[in-house]
């Protein structure tokens, strides 16, 4: 089975965005969420804190902690906060 190389999904996912404007929206979505994911692991990572450490400062479970990162769908503002403060941050929201 050959192996796409990233050059060609790069050029699929921007073909694919030009033709067809609803999988523009819906990878869109989807990236924006995959990047606060990556936000929020490489933060918790900066502060030396483990994915359990960081659940037990916010009162949850580290199974919890890993769909922030992974899937952050649906996250609220209090959660962020908390997940902020417990990682010694400050949330800040943009709206642009």
């Amino acid at each position: 089975m050959k192996t796409k190389k990233l050059d060609d999904l790069d050029r699929y996912v921007a073909d694919r965005m030009k033709r067809d404007p609803e999988f523009a929206d819906a990878y869109g979505e989807e990236r924006r969420e995959w990047e606060l994911g990556q936000v929020l692991a490489k933060a918790r990572e900066r502060a030396g804190l483990t994915q359990e450490a960081l659940a037990r400062k916010i009162g949850t479970t580290r199974s919890a902690v890993c769909r922030y990162e992974r899937q952050p769908t649906n996250l609220t503002l209090s959660t962020l906060e908390k997940v902020a403060r417990a990682m010694g941050r400050k949330l800040v929201v943009k709206l642009a």
